[in-house]
């Protein structure tokens, strides 16, 4: 294992502690937390399920499998086994430990997006891996990394990756057998145009070799306390994921499988999630523009990629004074470094007082 960079919400505490200074109290827009209500059936589920004595499956229930791969082929067109589903607590923790769970180590690269959510990188380290952020895979020419992340939806510029763009990627994983994983966590919040899947079979012909998809129920559920996720795809890397997680006892919690079920065969609360949030981006966008910012790509996922032009902690301390916090594009690579990452999963009074702060 490498070590560790400094964790990234540790160092904007005294812009946090800044910002919360203001007499109408803080704006939190870095994080992107949800704020909204746990759907109620969800809960439900989750109450129902809470005499749980035993131990879970580490592989999911039937019930959790079918549901994930049910939601797959309904909201996304993509057919896979519910054998080829798994669980996860939380995907960040599946992000963080997915190269280490299929055997890469040191001497090996893992790549990742140029602009990307830092476990990307901490996924490398904690294989004693090398890290590489790239504009596009393509670059890595004659290379041949064992695992290459992408993220569409992006976090953090909301970039969506095309069905061709995805296609040629796909291509070029296979004839150097890398393994692709896209995190696609925000599939379901595309503004712009709708995100294709990793797995749709318009990128990847009727196959998943080699292809991971990982799912977050976190924002499109409202169940980032829940800790609830899970990949899709390859059956043979689906396999070797289970073992190893069966050794390390990552099983998910009985009561939050059957929460996930009762999410994952609901669509209603998705769509009103999304209208809330489509709300809210309309409102923010329009007053940042408003105040002389540009915003870039965000055509997907829950944040709007910001720039005034100038060094991003300059615009992370100005927004601090106004009692707004962000988060700082250098967060997320060097390629940041002149923009801002702004969450609109406030509720609607705060996105609302960030507006009027901005005027």
């Amino acid at each position: 294992m490498k070590d560790m960079p400094e964790f990234p919400w540790e160092v904007i505490l005294p812009h946090r502690k800044r910002a919360a200074e203001h007499p109408d109290g803080i704006v939190n827009l870095a994080m992107g937390e949800p704020v909204d209500p746990t759907p109620g059936p969800v809960r439900e589920a989750l109450a129902r399920a809470a005499d749980a004595p035993g131990y879970p499956p580490t592989e999911g229930s039937p019930e959790l499998r079918a549901a994930a791969a049910g939601w797959l082929s309904r909201r996304h067109g993509v057919r896979v086994d519910p054998s080829a589903v798994l669980p996860a607590v939380g995907t960040k923790e599946l992000i963080a430990w997915l190269p280490a769970m299929l055997g890469a180590g040191p001497g090996d690269l893992v790549a990742f997006p140029r602009l990307a959510f830092p476990t990307f990188d901490v996924s490398a380290r904690l294989a004693g891996a090398d890290s590489r952020p790239v504009a596009s895979p393509l670059d890595l020419a004659g290379e041949r990394p064992k695992v290459v992340w992408l993220n569409s939806p992006s976090n953090p510029d909301g970039r969506i990756l095309t069905v061709a763009e995805l296609r040629e990627l796909v291509a070029w994983a296979r004839e150097r057998g890398v393994v692709l994983a896209d995190d696609e966590c925000y599939i379901e919040y595309g503004w712009d145009r709708r995100p294709p899947s990793l797995l749709d079979p318009r990128v990847c012909g009727d196959s998943h070799d080699g292809l991971l998809a990982v799912y977050s129920l976190s924002k499109r559920s409202n169940l980032a306390g829940y800790r609830a996720g899970f990949c899709a795809g390859d059956p043979h890397l689906v396999r070797r994921l289970l073992s190893v997680r069966k050794h390390a006892g990552h099983a998910v919690p009985g009561p939050v499988q059957a929460a996930m079920v009762a999410a994952l065969d609901d669509d209603t609360h998705v769509d009103e999630q999304r209208a809330r949030y489509a709300r809210r981006r309309e409102v923010l966008s329009g007053a940042l523009r408003s105040a002389g910012f540009t915003i870039e790509h965000s055509e997907g996922g829950l944040f709007l990629w910001a720039t005034r032009d100038e060094p991003c902690w300059t615009t992370l301390k100005d927004l601090a004074e106004r009692g707004i916090l962000v988060a700082p594009g250098t967060f997320y690579g060097t390629a940041g470094e002149r923009h801002v990452r702004i969450a609109f999963t406030a509720t609607d009074e705060r996105i609302a007082a960030a507006a009027g702060r901005l005027a």
